[in-house]
């Protein structure tokens, strides 16, 4: 057992390079597992800092001073926060207290039309099964209800909490777009001189998260926007919190779409019913869903990460219940960072042992 474990160390750590780099993710682990939630504003300013890099580049090769396109970036990013906290997310939370309020009539409307089923279909459904239902899901609703209340009752912690974010973030995000370049270069100067392996993961880390975080980002407003405009159009309640679940929806792939059509069509159908506003509004969704899988995704994400699905699937459940809608947002990035490890870490002597047996 010694002997086959001492060849595994000495096939795949060998390498010095190798053996610093799984000391650094292991320290990254570490620090993101018991200090993660105090350093929460540092990486958040870190993971927007490098998100808007791209828009600094860009102003730069347009001949404009560093200093004026971090400006020129930091305001928009600015004036995007202040839309989201002062038009999106009001909007979006007084449509779902109206909602929440509706579900009684809502859970009436079920109740009826459930009832009717054990009459229609006595040899597939009994009546006493319907009932049980609906006892099931008036106590879920009633534990959503204490949910509610135990939520507002805890606001003020975090009201706090996200003062310090509206002070925090904005702060670092302008020192990490200002000085991210002396700050690479002063954490770089810690690092060996040979460091092929960690060149060859930063590439594909650049050509391929950055462009898929960035593009993500975009695809979520897209979505979402596009979605809550045809929504208003079609005259269906509700249409800012559908718009901000359909945007969201994108984050997971495969999965996402699907759940969220749920709520379309219930909310849509407790409005029309089984009519031609109900059709009208399940094909545009369903057109929406197929411009941003075929025309949307292609242009945003020219370079695909080339990720297996259940690779995809996996990494979304992993990350997701690890960190929750960070984790949602990052799975992908997180395994393609996996994968490029994986494919950068040295492999001479393998090779070696593989062609000595051979």
């Amino acid at each position: 057992m010694r002997k086959i474990f001492s060849k595994w160390v000495e096939r795949y750590f060998s390498d010095e390079e190798a053996i610093l780099l799984f000391i650094l993710l292991a320290a990254a682990l570490l620090v993101i597992l018991t200090l993660g939630q105090a350093l929460a504003p540092v990486f958040s300013s870190i993971i927007l800092a490098f998100l808007m890099q791209g828009g600094v580049n860009r102003l730069k090769q347009l001949k404009i001073p560093h200093l004026l396109s971090v400006i020129l970036v930091f305001l928009a990013f600015i004036g995007c926060v202040a839309a989201l906290l002062f038009i999106v997310m009001p909007l979006g939370w007084q449509q779902s207290v109206n909602l929440f309020n509706e579900l009684p009539r809502i859970m009436t409307q079920i109740q009826s039309v459930l009832l009717l089923l054990p009459e229609r279909y006595p040899e597939y459904i009994s009546e006493t099964r319907v009932l049980e239902f609906i006892n099931l899901a008036k106590s879920e609703l009633s534990q959503m209800g204490q949910w509610v209340v135990t939520f507002s009752l805890n606001s003020l912690t975090s009201i706090m909490a996200l003062l310090i974010y509206l002070v925090l973030v904005p702060i670092l995000v302008f020192f990490f777009l200002k000085d991210g370049a002396s700050l690479s270069r002063w954490w770089v100067s810690f690092l060996p001189e040979k460091r092929d392996m960690m060149r060859a993961v930063w590439t594909e880390m650049d050509d391929q998260i950055a462009n898929y975080i960035r593009g993500k980002a975009i695809e979520i407003v897209v979505v979402g926007v596009v979605t809550y405009v045809t929504f208003i159009l079609l005259g269906i309640n509700y249409a800012a919190l559908l718009g901000i679940l359909v945007g969201l929806s994108v984050l997971i792939p495969y999965i996402g779409a699907a759940l969220v059509t749920i709520p379309v069509g219930l909310i849509a159908f407790f409005q029309w019913g089984w009519s031609g506003d109900f059709m009208y509004l399940m094909i545009a969704y369903g057109i929406i869903q197929a411009l941003d899988g075929n025309v949307l995704v292609p242009l945003l994400f020219s370079e695909a990460v080339n990720l297996h699905p259940v690779a995809i699937i996996v990494a979304v459940l992993v990350f997701g219940g690890l960190w929750g809608f960070w984790g949602l947002f990052f799975a992908i990035p997180l395994a393609t960072l996996f994968k490029a490890i994986i494919n950068a870490w040295p492999k001479t002597k393998m090779l070696a042992s593989e062609e000595s047996s051979t």
